[in-house]
């Protein structure tokens, strides 16, 4: 067999491999490599809660993709975002998707402009402690954008 077509074998038959990996809904080793990713959250009205759905399978989807130790991931919530907080109070369903996302190292940051243009006290926000507040969820964005985290506004 010449060098050429045992070159041709080789990835041939390691593209078949990640094929099949990927087919079974799984990255092959090192297909994905660390990624440091903030999700952008102001709400999608009239139907914040079918956005957040999909929000947070997204986020968790993620996750599972890289596998918790190969992924950073900030939440920046602003907005209507907040409505998820306050939805998430009432509902154990959020709160337990909250909660899973957040046992995976995702941090929920909520912005204080909000809080302070809506009149909403952070405490009344489910899971929000004072260490989540950040002084401007679009100045965050962009600040968290040039320590190298990939925007995604799902």
């Amino acid at each position: 067999m010449t060098l050429s077509r045992l070159m041709t074998a080789v990835l041939l038959t390691l593209g078949l491999g990640l094929g099949n990996a990927l087919a079974a809904g799984e990255a092959a080793p090192g297909y994905y490599t660390p990624q440091k990713v903030v999700y952008h959250n102001d709400g999608a009205p009239p139907d914040n809660v079918a956005y957040f759905k999909r929000l947070l399978g997204n986020i968790r989807n993620h996750v599972e993709a890289l596998g918790k130790n190969k992924v950073e991931i900030r939440v920046v919530n602003h907005g209507d975002g907040l409505t998820l907080f306050q939805v998430a109070k009432d509902d154990s369903d959020f709160a337990g998707r909250i909660d899973a996302l957040k046992s995976t190292g995702v941090r929920f940051l909520i912005c204080n402009n909000t809080l302070t243009e809506r009149k909403i006290d952070w405490r009344g926000l489910y899971g929000v402690n004072e260490e989540d507040i950040v002084p401007s969820g679009v100045a965050e964005l962009a600040r968290l954008q040039g320590m190298g985290f990939t925007y995604i506004h799902p």
